[in-house]
């Protein structure tokens, strides 16, 4: 994970006990490594890979599904794989692409949504970020709710459905 989006979840998703956590971890010498032998190599050249974020699924107050996202778009770049990343956004999930008043309104907070700025370094990132008709219509949300560059699907489930006919493979964290 580049130093960057690190510091930006840390500050933003962690906390400051997560932080100083993490200061005093950092202070600890490090072990030597054991050697690892790859028996299976997996020198992927394309994938299409859509992420299903309907349920909220956290390492601490970091997103998986985000992280995941994050780690595989490096890996795209680092290894010069092509294809997609898509992340699908519904169900429980869905709040966490919406702008900070109605982040703020939705779940009963003055926070603004956290989850903003990692929603804005996935997409320079270059990864698709959707978000699910059926999910903004059940919460009375319009597109004028959601962060900016915020794509409405038609419905996440049908929207997965067509994703994984395509050839995505996808996964679910």
């Amino acid at each position: 994970m580049n130093h960057k989006f690190r510091h930006t979840l840390q500050a933003l998703l962690c906390g400051a006990a997560f932080a100083l956590g993490a200061q005093a971890m950092a202070a600890e010498p490090a072990a030597a490594a054991p050697a690892i032998h790859v028996d299976i190599p997996v020198p992927l050249k394309h994938a299409n890979v859509v992420f299903n974020m309907d349920h909220r699924a956290f390492v601490g107050d970091l997103p998986v599904g985000m992280n995941y996202m994050h780690l595989l778009s490096m890996r795209y770049h680092k290894d010069h794989i092509t294809g997609k990343i898509i992340g699908v956004f519904h169900g429980a999930a869905a709040y966490m692409v919406l702008n900070d008043k109605a982040y703020d309104a939705a779940r009963h907070v003055k926070t603004g949504n956290p989850y903003a700025p990692v929603i804005a370094a996935l997409q320079k990132q270059g990864v698709q970020i959707e978000e699910c008709r059926v999910s903004m219509k059940a919460h009375h949300w319009g597109n004028a709710n959601l962060l900016p560059g915020v794509l409405v699907n038609g419905g996440a489930v049908a929207r997965l459905i067509e994703l994984e006919q395509q050839g995505y493979v996808q996964i679910q964290p």
